[in-house]
């Protein structure tokens, strides 16, 4: 790999050339940006700057309904601690048979890396996981140091599940013991050690990230408001994304 991390904050792996790209437009999102999750930025910074220290931290598992922040989280991240020696490197689920590659040249580097998947979630019958799993936890070799792993999903448990597995589910002495299948699905979700859960807004939360992001905004508020609200009903969503989307089309 022919990445200078002196230089270079966030890479993506390009399976095509086999390699890392450099990244050279980052966004420019910080926590400051990030709207109605205040709680979930707290902790999250803090095991961040746990594993900058060098202390033990936690891979973590951001899950949750979409357009909430759990990946701006990882671009806010990068922006406020990358002079502080943290990068990112950025792989999709489908090349994840190439994890154990890249972290390999990652050994021994005074930068400190998450390994950032997207949108993560896999379908009945994808084995690929495995080869997060063997990063993770469960390979003979320990994961280097300074290397955390940071996973987004809309699944708490990443896996498809059924409600037929559930079937091989049997309570013994008052306590749950689970069949092969729910084992397997856990067993990825597990190796996370750190779970922080978004949530869809009401429509209360939703208005005060859009009064935040019109702090200047002199108008009819309640106009606004209304405005807001249908903007919110064609998106389906109530959702920090959805108020910066309408605050952007209001602008124009």
């Amino acid at each position: 790999m022919s990445i200078d991390w002196c230089l270079t904050r966030a890479a993506i792996w390009r399976p095509a050339s086999g390699q890392l790209r450099a990244v050279k437009r980052l966004d420019g999102v910080n926590f400051e940006d990030l709207l109605g999750i205040e709680r979930q930025c707290a902790i999250f910074k803090d095991n961040i700057e746990g594993f900058l220290r060098g202390e033990s931290a936690n891979n973590m598992l951001l899950w949750g309904s979409r357009g909430t922040g759990k990946s701006s989280l990882i671009k806010a991240a990068l922006n406020d601690y990358g002079d502080q020696g943290l990068r990112v490197i950025e792989i999709d689920k489908d090349d994840l048979a190439n994890l154990c590659e890249v972290v390999d040249e990652l050994h021994g580097l005074p930068q400190r890396f998450i390994i950032f998947c997207d949108d993560l979630s896999f379908d009945e019958g994808e084995t690929t996981y495995k080869h997060l799993k063997s990063v993770l936890e469960g390979s003979i070799e320990l994961p280097p140091e300074n290397v955390l792993v940071c996973a987004t999903s809309n699944r708490r448990h990443i896996v498809t599940e059924h409600k037929s597995d559930n079937n091989s589910v049997d309570v013994i002495n008052g306590e749950l013991h689970y069949g092969d299948t729910v084992e397997e699905k856990l067993s990825l979700a597990d190796r996370f050690g750190l779970w922080l859960s978004f949530y869809p807004n009401n429509t209360a939360q939703y208005l005060a990230i859009v009064d935040r992001l019109f702090a200047e905004f002199d108008g009819d508020r309640e106009a606004l408001h209304l405005a807001a609200k249908q903007f919110a009903m064609t998106r389906a969503s109530k959702s920090g994304r959805t108020a910066r989307q309408f605050y952007l089309q209001w602008r124009q």
